[in-house]
């Protein structure tokens, strides 16, 4: 562990002490040893810590400075700190308990005046990362690079209108790819914070979707050519920062993927918030993610319902957090993946202690949420239920026109052949209240 208790010394390693416990400083539901389902608590879940929001976020807003005081930007050296910023996160990291980070490349290190320097950058603290995983035994869920923040990505990375600006951005890439592949990463995120539009009068949709389809093809090769065997993700979001963004939400991006031959390499990153701005729950795009076979990973955090941007706040919905556990038991699980917060501590929330609060509560949520999820699933008429409304295409006609054998004839005689179906009931309220009948 990286010289102890230098940056949080007045918290100790995260125990699980159980539901009956007061002390804030523990784990209530989140037991990492316990088997569930046939597999370690900690299996399931694979937590992560996002390094953006939690070591480089000093909770300013557009209307404030920040009010979070990082004990590791304790120099004038940009360098050094963002070395101190590492052993800060990896004594946070083995406190907490977590198995995995996720960082962007200009979280680990800062841009340069060339692409050398800052390759070179990157290079150094990749160096000092790894042996801070070797030291800790923590792994890195995956890397990504940070293509929206320079003024030059104003118009996009690889879908912008300058060639010069992709070029760019695969530099960035390419160099990302290097620092996942080196770290042991088990995936590679795309977030399309700027590739979209901000209107339509100046923009050739099709011309940049065929672009990023492009890039994105050409960083897969790159990243399999070095030996990277993970999945890349693309995590969709419908604005902000963009009017439009072209990864929108995950049948979007599931089209996309389709279009341009990409679905054997990549999956998809689901964030909550990024779903409830797309005006859907965060269990409707997990549950169609996993039900194609595409969700690769899960950002948990959850937005502000009366608040239309993305707050990152950390996940303590406790149903979200059982739909979501339900789809996950039902879907085999999220591995290679896992669950990453990103989401930051509220502005007003300036201690140090309120970084590990907000990241046991969110563990302790899902734990909880699994628990409830396994036993609605194994012990209550749930699946029955849900099944049973899908009955009639189990055998019979319904099963043959499942299976496409059955012409638009066929099916208008059977229409006269049994006349009006019966009415049945969807029975929603008896779902929602069998749900909370095992949350208790």
């Amino acid at each position: 562990m990286p010289q102890s208790s230098q940056y949080f010394p007045a918290v100790k390693k995260i125990r699980y002490e159980g539901p009956e416990t007061d002390n804030p400083l523990a784990f209530t539901h989140y037991d990492e040893n316990r088997i569930v389902a046939g597999k370690p608590m900690k299996d399931h879940f694979r937590f992560a810590v996002a390094y953006w929001h939690s070591f480089c976020n000093e909770n300013s807003d557009p209307f404030g400075i920040g009010t979070r005081n990082l004990p590791w930007n304790k120099s004038t050296d940009p360098i050094e700190n963002v070395k101190y910023r590492l052993e800060a996160a990896f004594e946070f990291l083995t406190k907490l308990g977590v198995p995995y980070y996720c960082f962007h490349d200009r979280d680990l290190a800062p841009e340069g005046q060339t692409i050398g320097e800052t390759e070179k950058n990157l290079e150094v603290l990749v160096n000092l990362a790894k042996q801070h995983q070797r030291d800790t035994g923590v792994k890195l869920l995956w890397g990504t690079a940070n293509l929206f923040t320079h003024p030059r990505y104003m118009n996009g990375a690889a879908t912008n209108p300058d060639f010069g600006v992709v070029c760019h951005a695969a530099a960035q890439v390419k160099a990302a790819l290097d620092a996942t592949v080196e770290l042991g990463g088990e995936n590679y995120v795309f977030w399309g914070g700027r590739e979209g539009y901000m209107s339509l009068l100046n923009t050739d949709m099709k011309r940049e979707l065929d672009h990023m389809g492009a890039f994105l093809r050409a960083a897969r090769d790159y990243g399999r050519k070095i030996g990277f065997k993970g999945n890349f993700l693309i995590e969709p979001k419908p604005m902000e920062p963009t009017k439009h963004q072209y990864d929108f939400d995950a049948a979007t991006v599931i089209g996309f993927l389709r279009e341009h031959d990409l679905l054997d390499d990549f999956k998809l990153n689901i964030e909550a918030n990024h779903a409830t701005l797309a005006k859907h729950t965060f269990s409707h795009d997990v549950m169609l993610a996993a039900q194609y076979g595409l969700l690769g990973s899960i950002d948990a955090n959850r937005g502000d319902n009366q608040n239309g941007w993305d707050t990152d706040y950390f996940p303590t919905n406790l149903y979200d957090a059982v739909e979501i556990m339900m789809i996950l038991l039902e879907h085999g699980g999220i591995t290679p993946g896992g669950l990453n917060f990103d989401a930051k501590i509220r502005r007003n929330s300036t201690d140090p202690e309120d970084l590990f609060y907000a990241h046991i509560g969110g563990m302790d949520t899902f734990a909880r949420g699994l628990l409830i999820a396994d036993e609605i699933l194994n012990n209550s008429e749930y699946k029955d239920l849900r099944d049973g409304r899908y009955r009639s295409f189990d055998s019979g006609p319904g099963k043959e026109f499942a299976a496409g054998k059955l012409s638009l004839e066929e099916l208008r005689v059977h229409a006269i052949k049994h006349g009006e179906s019966e009415m049945r009931s969807s029975k929603q309220e008896l779902f929602e209240n069998l749900i909370n009948r095992y949350i208790r």
